[in-house]
């Protein structure tokens, strides 16, 4: 018999998966999950199995509990910019892309200040149209942004014209801050629609 507080603490607790329980404790795989089953101890899905092996250490992100008004400002503008500009459709990751290096910083200023992420694991992609210098686009926003071009991802580049009536654009292309953590997406989406409701009701 496996006991029940020491099984939930290998692998609720401390993320063991079975096969590390097995050879922590010297039985089958099969001997563990019987056990898991036998206590009612739900089994991680295999998105959540794989989210932490790739986050070891917990969450790479922490909420902040809002005290003050600046907090409450920043908390609102940032989920109102995500609302607006972000990629909602994304399941993946925090996405949201500007022309605006203003908006862009803001937003950042939000995945930091807020959601607690270090913004040395942003990720930037930039979006030009084949007759903008792709050059002079990246070392723009590299200098707006004060990072280097080891955070970027391949420039795609749209040919010029293509866009139909999407002419009036901004001669450094549109930039693409993202994240990559879905738990942090899903948390901010719901944001949204919280606040959309909040919005609805107050109508």
């Amino acid at each position: 018999m496996i006991n029940k507080t020491m099984l939930f603490d290998l692998y609720v607790n401390r993320g063991f998966s079975m096969n590390e329980i097995s050879g922590q404790l010297g039985c089958t795989s099969h001997q563990v999950r019987y056990w898991m089953t036998k206590h009612n101890i739900e089994r991680r899905s295999v998105s959540d199995a794989i989210y932490q092996r790739c986050n070891p250490n917990g969450d790479p992100f922490k909420m902040k509990e809002i005290k003050t008004i600046i907090d409450a400002e920043l908390l609102g503008t940032g989920i109102g910019l995500y609302w607006g500009e972000g990629n909602k459709l994304n399941r993946h990751s925090v996405k949201l892309g500007n022309t605006d290096p203003g908006v862009i910083k803001i937003f950042i200023k939000f995945l930091v200040e807020i959601c607690g992420i270090d913004e040395n694991k942003l990720k930037y992609s930039l979006q030009i149209f084949s007759d903008i210098d792709q050059k002079e686009a990246l070392d723009y926003w590299i200098k707006e942004l004060n990072t280097d071009a080891s955070r970027f991802s391949k420039v795609t580049v749209t040919t010029s014209g293509s866009i139909g009536t999407y002419r009036k654009k901004n001669k450094y292309g549109v930039l693409i801050v993202y994240f990559h953590n879905y738990k942090l997406r899903d948390i901010i989406v719901g944001m949204c629609r919280d606040s959309s409701v909040g919005r609805a009701h107050a109508w």
